[in-house]
C-alpha cells in the first residue's frame, strides 16, 4: 500500500518544487536548497501516503 516515488519522478517533482519555490530559495546556498527541496519531496509523498490510507480506511 505505501507507494515510493521512482528516483526519476523524485527528480520531476524537485524541478518543479524548485520552480515554484525559486524566489523563497534564493537566500539559501545551493546545498540548503537541494536539502529543503528533498525534505518537501519526502513529505509530500508521505502526506500522500497517510491520506491513502485514511482513504482505504474509509472503503471509498
Amino acid at each position: 500500500m505505501k507507494h515510493e516515488f521512482t528516483p526519476q519522478q523524485r527528480r520531476h517533482i524537485k524541478a518543479k518544487m524548485a520552480e515554484v519555490f525559486k524566489e523563497n530559495l534564493t537566500g539559501l546556498s545551493t546545498e540548503f536548497q537541494k536539502i529543503l527541496l528533498d525534505d518537501l519531496v519526502t513529505a509530500f509523498q508521505n502526506r500522500i501516503n497517510v491520506l491513502k490510507r485514511v482513504q482505504a480506511k474509509r472503503g471509498s
